[in-house]
């Protein structure tokens, strides 16, 4: 009891120092891929039967049953366009994630290690325009690991609900007018997603993939700015750390700020509180985010 303690403890601590501890893994081509350990709910060695859903992505395989509910399962290797993992005839493993409020089933080639690694020593690609590639990391080897957005890909592969409804729309319509949201996240499809909702609501924003660059643009335009919307997991900074920093500086005080993240487990509710995020919401649910946004600005 006492060691599963301190883990819990020990990784809880990660979202105060800017680090993130990640599983390590290998796809069909061996090259090692990341995935935050809060996302993960179970690693399982692959069932050769998976039974297949009609009309579905080549890269969803089916339907998995765990714990009694009908998991969608995505070959990842497929999914980012590299050689399907052959599961029915060779070994494989499925890790199960949490993201958006929904569980999913990975297929992997194989597991590899747990580390831990600093934000600041995590990057985004320069000059690399691969969709499905959010950053880079490096193994105590010094092998690249590399960091899927793995937004973009459930977006591709099984779809992401992006409009608000008709309730929603006619309470919020307009309602944003005037109004300033700087965006931060540095996923290309989650920027795009939160601007759809933004733009309905008549809000103008400014969108930048990182807290960083975000700090300089508020450095100067701070005034101009009414609500912040920040991804959790982040390159360089995460939200959690971007949110104190902020809140370290009497000039920021006064801004409204919302923590936006797939790590939709109720413990980060928890842990914006404690960074000084006004709110919490997990993506991506357009009327949840249009009904939080418009609370803050109207308060």
């Amino acid at each position: 009891m006492a060691s599963s303690l301190d883990e819990a403890l020990q990784r809880s601590n990660l979202s105060q120092s800017n680090q993130m501890e990640m599983l390590t893994f290998r796809l069909t081509d061996n090259q090692l891929y990341g995935i935050n350990v809060f996302k993960i709910i179970e690693i399982i060695e692959c069932p050769r039967r998976i039974d297949r859903v009609p009309n579905s992505h080549p890269a969803v395989k089916g339907v998995l049953d765990f714990r009694g509910s009908a998991l969608a399962v995505i070959d990842l290797s497929e999914a980012v366009g590299l050689a399907a993992k052959e599961f029915r005839t060779d070994l494989a493993y499925v890790i199960i994630c949490e993201y958006n409020r929904s569980l999913t089933a990975f297929i992997v080639h194989a597991p590899d290690t747990l580390l831990t690694r600093s934000w600041a020593d995590i990057h985004k690609p320069e000059g690399v325009n691969a969709l499905s590639l959010v950053a880079i990391a490096y193994a105590d080897s010094g092998e690249a690991i590399m960091l899927l957005d793995i937004e973009s890909i459930l977006a591709a592969v099984v779809g992401i609900d992006r409009d608000l409804s008709t309730v929603a729309m006619n309470d919020v319509a307009g309602k944003g007018s005037g109004r300033h949201v700087l965006v931060v996240d540095d996923s290309r499809t989650a920027i795009m997603l939160l601007q759809s909702v933004l733009d309905k609501m008549g809000f103008t924003n400014t969108a930048l993939m990182s807290a960083d660059k975000a700090l300089e643009y508020l450095d100067k335009e701070h005034a101009s700015v009414d609500l912040v919307i920040s991804d959790i997991e982040m390159p360089g900074m995460d939200g959690f750390t971007f949110t104190r920093t902020m809140r370290e500086q009497s000039r920021f005080k006064h801004l409204k700020v919302i923590l936006h993240s797939s790590m939709s487990n109720p413990s980060n509710q928890l842990k914006a509180e404690q960074a000084g995020a006004d709110k919490f919401v997990a993506k991506f649910d357009p009327d949840s985010l249009s009904k939080e946004i418009f609370s803050l600005v109207e308060s």
